[in-house]
């Protein structure tokens, strides 16, 4: 139990590391389920960002103002509800778009107040997962998704070849997209293009098209390899 705690807090600081690196200095950024804060702290401390967090777990909102993370207590759709267009310059959701009741729903609020979106997923599309289901013939169990069927919060499964068709049907832009490996056979697949299979997890920064077109960014980058 320990190990896996363990191994589920390098993941997250990985994931914070990763995101940070695509926050630009000085951005004004919110943050949907922000945890305990600790993300927002950082992003002001290391780049002077202006941060606000939505959470929705009480523990948790009260480890943001003992952080001095000002945070809105409630669910993220009605948070980013109270909020006008562009008010914000990033806005991100971290390995929590698997579990929204609509997620197409939730990217769109989020492209409507933020400039861009940055959000990581798990990949349902990894090949370890794929294995699983093939020689167990049961949903998949490890680190990144520790839920059994019946208690899983996890109720939109997708793969990264998923979200990128999705993405094309809406009209939205990837900017920069990150998969994450866990091994080296992992390593292997990325390193042969085959991102779907290859990556546990991936971080996108999204933006809609008329924005992409204005600032005249390519569009849909290939996954970078982590």
């Amino acid at each position: 139990m320990r190990r896996a705690a363990a191994r589920q807090e390098t993941k997250r600081r990985l994931d914070y590391a990763l995101i940070e690196a695509l926050v630009p200095p000085g951005s004004r950024v919110l943050d949907l389920g922000c945890g305990d804060g600790q993300l927002l702290a950082e992003l002001a401390a290391n780049k002077d960002c202006q941060g606000r967090g939505i959470e929705i777990n009480d523990q948790a909102v009260l480890a943001c103002i003992q952080r001095g993370v000002a945070v809105y207590h409630g669910d993220m759709l009605e948070g980013m509800g109270y909020y006008r267009d562009d008010s914000f310059d990033v806005v991100i959701l971290s390995q929590t778009l698997q579990q929204a009741s609509d997620p197409v729903y939730v990217i769109n609020e989020m492209l409507r107040v933020g400039d861009t979106a940055i959000i990581s997923f798990p990949n349902f599309g990894y090949w370890e997962v794929r294995l699983q289901l093939l020689l167990r013939g049961r949903m998949p169990v490890n680190d990144l998704l520790p839920y059994e069927w019946y208690n899983t919060p996890n109720i939109h499964l997708f793969s990264l070849r998923d979200f990128l068709e999705l993405c094309d049907e809406d009209g939205i832009v990837v900017l920069d997209s990150v998969c994450l490996p866990r091994g080296p056979v992992d390593r292997m697949l990325l390193a042969c293009g085959a991102c779907n299979a290859g990556a546990e997890r991936i971080l996108v920064k999204l933006t809609t098209a008329e924005r992409a077109a204005a600032r005249g960014a390519p569009v849909n980058r290939p996954c970078r390899r982590r």
